[in-house]
């Protein structure tokens, strides 16, 4: 990040942008968490989102031209982010529960479903 910036305190902002994207992301299931779980909290995503705007209006005018590019970038991002994480959320969780039911077939087989191949009441009766 060092070489991007004119100074510390360009890189101190943009290390609050940072976490505010990662918690946006983090909320919006978009990147998982450190133990490689996916949430959706799409509230705490959009307060995320929010405090990135209002980080961008308090501070307009304030930026070098690549600073204000690279705030409008990451904000546009997350909120193309926000409008298909409920799809996303969909399907995640429909990935998962088919996941979920691949595992109990494997570890408990007369509960999965199967197909009868051979009839051998039928061939008994012809």
């Amino acid at each position: 990040m060092g070489e991007m910036f004119e100074d510390e305190a360009s890189e101190r902002l943009f290390a609050i942008v940072q976490m505010l994207q990662r918690s946006a992301l983090l909320n919006m299931g978009a990147i998982p968490d450190l133990e490689g779980m996916i949430h959706f909290n799409i509230s705490e995503a959009k307060e995320a989102i929010d405090l990135l705007d209002a980080l961008q209006a308090k501070t307009r005018g304030n930026l070098t031209e690549t600073e204000s590019a690279l705030l409008r970038g990451i904000i546009s991002e997350a909120k193309m982010q926000f409008v298909r994480a409920p799809e996303d959320q969909v399907r995640i969780e429909a990935e998962k529960q088919r996941q979920e039911e691949l595992q109990r077939t494997f570890t408990d087989p007369s509960t999965a479903p199967a197909e009868t191949l051979v009839d051998d009441q039928a061939g008994e009766q012809e």
